[in-house]
């Protein structure tokens, strides 16, 4: 299988090749800490889950490095207002620290319970002080960089002389120009347009740090440059966010890398889109955020009931990672119930008995799904070959064909490699309610005991049952094969 990827940089997908046989680099931007995660963080996290699991897949040896931003990322733009984590903790009364961990346990909790496998190092910014202060050293050494008042600004003027700014956004520095807005603080810089590599600290800033420039902190855009050349070196393959990072976070992380080392770290730039609430952008600035915790539990004036982590899950992986997903309580009960017959299928499988005198054929199942998966990570395809070969599954269980013994080994195979190992999906969690192994056998004992009742011709306590627990939102169904159900 080869793996084609869309290079954000280059416009166009492009064949994955690894800059070192057969390990791959990997480093994505990872959250802000200073509040619950939401669907929008769930959304990049899943799809380089994605991505890290199809590398692993192809046996590739991944080393994927996500950070925690904890300092330098400022309320109003990357060069002014309070430090959102400063600021949650002089609100809170706490020590930034504080806020940091108890953020950062949330966020790790939320991802376990989306599946999202956890990245082989966990950088924080906050760790790596030295490392941004080495780099911008290097900067201004190479003359694209400039102290002022106890600053020090990226000259991008004189970088886009030598080189261009705006490579990965496609904008020009004339542009910028004319949409730079006029903030405080803009009178230390050459150019509205230069960006903060080391800011000041002022005597009330909690968050600061000793460097050659004097008391202060490292810009935002330093951090992901620094920790990813300690951690991948100075080039390495894949560098992944959300498509609001484009500019001018990475933007700016490609400009840091030229100007320190004559050339960018990253061969692929892979970013995947927003999430959206009737068609406006989700975030707390508008109102219409929700977090994951919102979700898991229901509470929130847009949803009609809790959904499961899987249900979450599931509905991302509908939309390709590059288009605009938009939200509705409605599009999540869709995903739930379509969730709910993939996992059905699947936990049909076994149940099957192979045929001497097969008269379905699904063969050509498995090179479907790993030509779609390999085409960009085309998950809603991968889930369109589930749902058709979902649909044969169930037409043979109910005796309406038969498969052969080796199609059905290797229809449990490509279901299990694409269910479980590269979407992700746990079987046994498809509603808010999910059941761990000892309440599953519980059911069974309960439908066991309702058979013998039925044995019994003790329709009464038979019909209790499924009724009761039909209440409770189990699904029981009557089958020639004996008794089925769902929550």
């Amino acid at each position: 299988m080869k793996l084609t990827i869309y290079n954000t940089l280059t416009r166009q997908k492009e064949i994955f090749k690894p800059l070192h046989e057969p390990h791959a680099g990997m480093y994505v931007c990872g959250p802000t800490v200073y509040g619950d995660p939401h669907l929008g963080h769930a959304r990049s996290a899943i799809t380089f889950d994605i991505l890290f699991r199809l590398l692993k897949q192809l046996g590739y040896k991944v080393r994927y490095v996500r950070n925690i931003t904890d300092v330098g990322h400022l309320e109003h733009d990357a060069d002014d207002g309070e430090d959102k984590i400063a600021k949650k903790a002089r609100l809170e009364e706490l020590e930034p620290m504080e806020i940091v961990q108890y953020y950062t346990l949330r966020y790790h909790k939320a991802m376990e319970r989306l599946n999202v496998l956890p990245p082989g190092i966990e950088p924080r910014a906050s760790g790596h002080i030295i490392e941004q202060i080495q780099l911008v050293e290097k900067i201004l050494e190479n003359g694209y960089a400039y102290k002022s008042e106890g600053s020090v600004y990226f000259d991008v003027e004189k970088y886009n002389k030598d080189h261009r700014y705006g490579i990965l956004s496609n904008r020009n520095i004339e542009d910028l120009h004319n949409t730079t807005r006029d903030l405080d603080g803009q009178a230390e810089k050459r150019n509205p347009v230069d960006f903060a590599l080391w800011k000041k600290a002022q005597p009330e800033h909690i968050m600061q740090w000793p460097s050659p420039w004097g008391n202060g902190f490292p810009g935002w855009h330093c951090e992901c440059t620094a920790m990813g050349k300690k951690y991948l070196g100075e080039q390495f393959d894949i560098h992944g966010g959300g498509m609001d990072l484009i500019f001018p976070h990475h933007e700016c992380e490609i400009a840091q890398a030229v100007a320190s080392q004559g050339s960018d770290m990253v061969r692929y730039w892979v970013h995947n889109n927003m999430i959206t609430v009737n068609g406006q952008k989700m975030g707390k600035s508008l109102g219409n955020s929700i977090t994951l915790e919102e979700f898991f539990t229901g509470n929130h004036p847009f949803l009609t009931q809790a959904y499961a982590p899987m249900t979450i899950r599931f509905f991302i992986l509908q939309a390709h990672y590059r288009s605009t997903m938009d939200f509705s309580n409605e599009a999540l009960l869709a995903a739930q119930k379509g969730l709910e017959r993939l996992i059905e299928a699947y936990l049909r499988l076994p149940k099957l008995t192979p045929s001497e005198s097969p008269s379905v054929d699904l063969t050509g199942l498995r090179g479907k799904c790993e030509e779609a998966i390999c085409d960009d990570l085309n998950t809603p395809v991968v889930i369109s070959h589930l749902f058709d070969a979902g649909r044969v599954i169930n037409t043979v269980h109910d005796g309406h064909g038969a498969l052969s013994a080796k199609d059905l080994e290797e229809l449990k195979a490509v279901f299990r490699l694409f269910i479980e190992d590269l979407l992700g999906l746990h079987t046994g969690a498809t509603s808010a309610g999910s059941h761990d192994e000892a309440c599953k056998k519980a059911i069974d004992l309960l439908l066991s005991i309702r058979q013998q009742a039925k044995e019994k011709k003790d329709w009464a306590t038979s019909d209790k049952i499924r009724n009761e627990m039909a209440a409770l939102g189990f699904k029981v169904k009557d089958t020639k094969d004996g008794t089925e159900w769902s929550f």
